[in-house]
């Protein structure tokens, strides 16, 4: 039994009730995912898991043998940063950076969606892809919240790595 965090893998807690961001946060020592709220409501904790993004306070890490979570740190580093936190710094896409991690993890997240061609309730035509609408952007990242209203930098910040070619 074992959960790949970013690339290593970490026996799962004996204590059944450990959540996953808890687990990510103590066992696996990786503080950048946040405890928030604690009840799925803010997004502070949203991780990839399997690429997927979930709020991670709202999983219990026993759940989620053999699977794999991608964390902030398995994002980026502050020596090679992701396009995305390259971008969030230079449109400012936060302020007290406390919802950060989870909004990058979010936003990752839902660029490959866009990319795989999932709608969102706020997608006009299913027929065609998804676009880039600001209107888009907000519905799909209304998980997340920020305190500060970083809101535009942060929308900024996402539609500057979505219109940059690979």
């Amino acid at each position: 039994m074992a959960i790949t965090i970013n690339g290593t893998c970490y026996d799962p807690p004996v204590d059944p009730r450990v959540s996953l961001l808890d687990f990510i946060r103590d066992h696996a020592a990786l503080p950048g995912s946040k405890k928030g709220c604690d009840h799925g409501q803010c997004g502070a904790c949203t991780v990839l898991l399997n690429g997927r993004r979930i709020n991670s306070c709202l999983a219990l890490a026993v759940m989620h043998d053999g699977d794999t979570v991608t964390t902030i740190e398995g994002i980026g580093t502050t020596a090679e940063p992701s396009p995305l936190q390259r971008a969030f710094v230079a449109h400012d896409g936060f302020q007290c950076g406390y919802c950060t991690p989870g909004q990058i993890c979010s936003a990752t997240a839902m660029l490959q969606e866009i990319a795989d061609g999932w709608p969102s309730d706020a997608t006009d035509d299913l027929a065609s892809p998804p676009s880039l609408s600001e209107d888009e952007l907000r519905e799909r990242m209304s998980g997340n919240l920020c305190r500060c209203g970083a809101y535009p930098n942060i929308i900024d910040a996402i539609r500057t790595v979505a219109d940059t070619p690979a």
